[in-house]
């Protein structure tokens, strides 16, 4: 997991808006199997098995509206587990609770997509070991593939129980308004590398050589405005700083890009071009 330690630009958890928290509290504990670290009020966060640093943060809001067609914001965010057995053991744990979702090979990671009932959009995945990435100069390579469940079974072990130990927020995925806007966005101000293209539409990027820490893409969302305040969805995403070097690097390159940022106690926040919100956090 060294992909998720500094000095690697990565995602440490997601802010969404849900319609219904109780409602929303029962899926993400009993179908998902994240844990309650706290509640206040109508936020909850909630993280795996024994720990108190949270990977997903619901905010209810009132009278909330669905997210409109074609708006930007949260595509999916993706939890990565430790190995592939906790896949095999959630793959079961869905098969008998008849669980609808897809399931994908992208070489690089074996992966299964379902959508909470406001319609955010979950991957939960496993990495291949990364010797087996391929790469060509500095792209690696990703495909998209139907999911071989019965060989990801034959890593079953036991019982499905929850998020495991060591479960980390993978990668967010979003939709933006323009692929070349987002890319020069997040290459020259906050210092992400190109490592993957999905033609003209979808772009993928990390730091220190992962497959992506972030991936955009204008599928449904090509020209799109940030959906409403009041609608379900994306409110953030939270990124790791290191230091105050890295605060003062990323806020000069903010600076020279001409991006707007807010300086809060404990870090920064910012918005891509699309109107998503990036918050950098010590």
């Amino acid at each position: 997991m060294h992909f998720f330690e500094k000095p690697n630009n990565f995602v440490q958890h997601v802010e969404i808006k849900v319609s219904n928290l109780a409602r929303s509290l029962t899926y993400y504990q009993e179908t998902i199997g994240l844990f309650v670290i706290k509640t206040e009020g109508n936020f909850a966060y909630l993280g795996a098995k024994n720990s108190d640093t949270p990977l997903l943060i619901l905010e209810e809001v009132e009278n909330a509206t669905a997210r409109p067609h074609g708006t930007t914001g949260l595509y999916h965010f993706a939890l990565l587990l430790p190995e592939r057995k906790h896949l095999a053991n959630i793959l079961r744990f869905f098969a008998e609770r008849g669980v609808r979702l897809g399931a994908s090979d992208h070489h690089v990671s074996e992966a299964l997509y379902l959508n909470d009932p406001d319609g955010n959009g979950i991957e939960i995945y496993v990495d291949r070991p990364e010797e087996q990435w391929q790469w060509n100069n500095d792209y690696v390579h990703m495909t998209t593939e139907p999911l071989n469940a019965q060989d990801v079974m034959t890593a079953e072990d036991g019982t499905w129980d929850g998020m495991p130990e060591g479960t980390v927020m993978g990668h967010a995925h979003l939709n933006v308004a323009s692929i070349a806007d987002s890319e020069k966005f997040y290459t020259e101000a906050l210092l992400f590398d190109v490592v993957t293209r999905y033609g003209p539409s979808a772009l993928f990027i990390s730091t220190g050589k992962y497959h992506h820490h972030i991936g955009l893409n204008t599928w449904q969302s090509e020209g799109g405005s940030p959906a409403p305040a009041s609608s379900v969805g994306l409110i953030a995403i939270s990124l790791q700083l290191a230091d105050e070097a890295q605060k003062a690097t990323l806020l000069e390159r903010l600076t020279a890009y001409g991006a707007p940022y807010t300086e809060t106690t404990d870090g920064f926040d910012t918005q891509d071009p699309a109107g998503n919100t990036i918050r950098f956090r010590f």
